[in-house]
């Protein structure tokens, strides 16, 4: 059987036990990403809280880009290109150190998807990240290496199976997670590129905030034709 920590109850300790965070470093302002990731980051987050309902009804999530996963205090964060995480909820006041990055200990569980976007051949993705994603249990991860650096593969991802990952046949449905990633070749922000996407469990396309407004426009211009051919002149 696949574990995952859908399986798991959270694991998030009562308050007087949790470790001190107030000596890590969750931010160092350090510049480190191209513009094609910092795009693809937003396409892989927005469309999320644009679109997506979420995992289930009443049922919350995070996803996150180029944010701290701190597992153990003694140990150095990963730092994902992008992480979604079923089931929890981000506290209301972001700017306290334990708010702001991805203790594990407060959010009581790994994240559900870890993505990771490749850009060189010194990121370790399937090599030191692939082993270190799986140490800590993440149930899926996904590496999107759009310029074939690390293989002849675009998109390769794995479920997390007795303490290491197994290729995933097709990513495009993670189950448990009612998502899925697709590769996609489309204009977004004004650049044609191939990107990565979330689809639904129907296989549709999880769609940008623009758009979502860009349909809505379309229709209301649809339905102002259909009034005039009606004879009646809509108040625009």
């Amino acid at each position: 059987m696949t574990v995952s920590s859908l399986d798991s109850p959270l694991l998030t300790p009562p308050l007087d036990v949790r470790p001190g965070v107030d000596h890590l470093v969750t931010e160092d302002d350090t510049p480190v990403d191209n513009l094609f990731s910092e795009k693809q980051q937003r396409l892989l987050t927005e469309p999320l809280y644009a679109s997506w309902p979420g995992p289930g009804q009443g049922r919350s999530f995070l996803a996150a880009a180029n944010v701290g996963l701190f597992y153990a205090v003694e140990q150095s964060p990963f730092v994902p290109d992008v992480l979604l995480s079923l089931d929890v909820r981000c506290s209301d006041d972001l700017w306290p150190k334990s708010h702001r990055s991805y203790f594990m200990w407060e959010y009581g569980k790994p994240p559900d998807v870890v993505i990771e976007i490749v850009s060189n051949r010194r990121g370790g993705e399937d090599s030191d990240k692939l082993r270190g994603y799986a140490q800590i249990r993440i149930p899926y991860y996904a590496i999107f290496d759009p310029e074939r650096m690390l293989s002849d593969e675009i998109l390769r991802a794995c479920e997390w199976h007795r303490f290491q990952y197994r290729p995933l046949d097709d990513p495009g449905l993670l189950p448990g997670i009612g998502l899925g990633l697709r590769s996609w070749h489309g204009v977004f922000e004004n650049h044609d590129n191939t990107w990565l996407r979330w689809i639904d469990a129907e296989g549709k396309w999880i769609a940008t905030g623009g758009e979502r407004a860009e349909r809505a426009e379309q229709r209301a211009d649809k339905l102002v034709e259909q009034l005039r051919r009606l004879g009646v002149e809509p108040e625009v």
